[in-house]
């Protein structure tokens, strides 16, 4: 059976932790095809990129890994998208799908809108790392009615976030060793507001949540 990895997140920006667990769930999960599905409107968070230039960072981010796609599903729906609704999206669109997180995220898990549902229409990759023990595991695993849907799988240790590259991007400070090449040339396309612009928080109630992706 053909199976589709879903990579969702606000990437605000991209960066090499991104990428670096889109090519490992490509190989170890052996998919047709790894959907990546840009926020348009996180709730949880105000993101500090507006949604268009955060797509087209992404679509730089991945333009070299094979069998990547972006969606602009969440970028162009009005309103808030939690993930049980983009899972069935995505079950609609490509059939068999397995929604791709990170440990930290699996963690939190049960605090998602409707965790036993998401697992119902999703398959659920964890991202972990090498050496990082996480003894919070077992505890998610147990709350789940079906725990057998939940896979693990080691990506790269990649010490990056989305914070420090805004961090540094404020800072006036490279970015070149956190992100990919096509990333920082278009940052610096964009100039001093692609670390600051805060235009995306516009409507944005901090009472609404989002299921946090960022690595």
């Amino acid at each position: 059976m053909e199976l589709t990895g879903l990579l969702g997140g606000t990437f605000d920006p991209p960066h090499n932790g991104h990428v670096a667990l889109a090519r490992a769930a490509l190989e170890r999960f052996e998919l047709k095809r790894l959907v990546v599905m840009v926020a348009g409107r996180p709730p949880q968070k105000a993101a500090t990129l507006d949604p268009e230039t955060r797509f087209r960072l992404a679509a730089a981010a991945f333009e070299g890994v094979g069998r990547v796609q972006l969606s602009r599903h969440e970028v162009e729906r009005l309103g808030v998208s939690h993930t049980i609704e983009t899972v069935r999206y995505a079950r609609r669109e490509w059939g068999e799908v397995i929604l791709l997180i990170g440990a930290d995220q699996f963690a939190g898990f049960l605090t998602w809108r409707e965790p036993d549902a998401i697992l119902e229409h999703a398959r659920l990759g964890v991202a972990t790392r090498p050496g990082v023990p996480d003894d919070r595991r077992a505890n998610v695993l147990s709350a789940l009615a079906c725990p057998n849907r939940v896979e693990f799988f080691e990506i790269p240790a990649v010490d990056v976030s989305s914070s420090e590259v805004r961090r540094r991007l404020e800072a006036g400070e490279p970015v070149d060793d956190l992100v990919p090449l096509s990333v920082a040339t278009l940052l610096a396309q964009l100039g001093p507001p692609a670390g600051q612009v805060a235009s995306a928080a516009r409507g944005y109630n901090p009472e609404q949540r989002r299921d946090p992706t960022e690595l």
